[in-house]
């Protein structure tokens, strides 16, 4: 097994956010695959090749020989967000794509990404069935539930994150209580007079919201969320940005919308990234990317992982993290001191 240039490939790559923490922790992408033609055309603004496209459309043969496997399959069919058919619903069986072409190009290492719903879908029977899946292809499958603003990075954003090795490395999820944020909203936000009114709610929408905010105790910078049942919580961070939500749903300061700049940056995205696509575009992709820097943290820690000894005996069980809801013991009062 090589231990240094490690060769990894991006599935359902979006717009390329593992990829970045991927070429972070120093590994060397080698191919690509997303169907959706907006997102394809950022991939290839920013990384110089466009990324292949239906992944069910795909032989094994065409893809390069790697190291890693990443991917973040398709989660709209296991979040709270959507109406959870799991693998009763087409998306939900990219899975099995993913388990296609880890049976046939036998990588060392994968990382899968997922919403944390995923874990308790059917009452864990959809969860049970991929790690079950996992393990049969002699994989040693590790996850655990972790959010973004234990890694430093504003916004309330549950993953779960499944990684893999053909053997028993001792590899442990980066912990992820930082005691100072690596950027806060101060960091990542516009002034409001430097942004596009067109960005800006009306004035109809702005004097609903300061009735239902009457009573709370309203402070800049923030981010209003409104829930599904109507309530607006204000946060000193974001909650997590979602690919098809209603177009009001976070408001920065309760006055204005995110900017596609506001909106890769929250989740990770440096500056430098191109936009080569519209508003709703940027929104909708940024809503379906990762937090960059937490998933740069996993991938660090799976590739010093890599070049430890294994552990013996050579095949054990599947070996699975402790699964921390929060991915914290932290009161939402102490993660609001944080990122304030």
């Amino acid at each position: 097994m090589r231990k240094d240039n490690l060769k990894f490939i991006d599935l359902f790559a979006g717009i390329g956010g593992i990829r970045i923490a991927f070429e972070r922790a120093g590994a060397k992408c080698v191919w690509a695959s997303e169907w959706d033609e907006a997102s394809q055309d950022m991939y290839e603004a920013n990384f110089g090749h466009r990324p292949a496209g239906d992944i069910t459309k795909i032989s094994s043969a065409e893809i390069p020989n790697h190291d890693i496997l990443t991917g973040g399959f398709p989660c709209q069919t296991f979040s709270i967000i959507g109406d959870r058919q799991g693998f009763a619903d087409t998306r939900g069986t990219l899975f099995f794509e993913v388990e296609r072409i880890l049976k046939d190009k036998q990588p060392y290492a994968f990382l899968l990404e997922n919403v944390k719903q995923l874990t308790t879908h059917d009452n864990g029977l959809t969860f049970k069935v991929i790690l079950d899946h996992l393990q049969k292809l002699d994989y040693f499958v590790h996850w655990k539930v972790l959010n973004a603003l234990n890694y430093g990075w504003p916004q309330k954003r549950e993953r779960v994150l499944i990684v893999g090795f053909k053997r028993n490395h001792p590899f442990e999820f980066p912990n992820g209580h930082l005691k100072t944020p690596i950027a806060t909203l101060t960091d990542l936000l516009e002034p409001d007079n430097k942004v596009d009114k067109k960005h800006f709610i009306s004035d109809r929408v702005a004097k609903k919201l300061r009735e239902k905010v009457k009573n709370k105790k309203v402070f800049y910078p923030s981010i209003w969320h409104e829930n599904k049942a109507g309530n607006i919580g204000i946060h000193p961070f974001s909650c997590a940005l979602r690919a098809n939500a209603s177009y009001n749903y976070l408001l920065v300061n309760g006055k204005r919308r995110p900017t596609p700049r506001e909106n890769l940056r929250l989740m990770g995205f440096p500056d430098s990234f191109k936009i080569v696509v519209n508003d709703s575009q940027v929104r909708k992709q940024a809503g379906n990317s990762v937090i960059v820097p937490k998933i740069e943290s996993v991938a660090k820690a799976i590739v010093e992982a890599i070049k430890k000894p294994p552990i013996k005996p050579a095949r054990e069980a599947v070996q699975t993290s402790i699964f921390a809801p929060m991915e914290s013991s932290q009161s939402t009062k102490e993660i609001y001191a944080k990122y304030r």
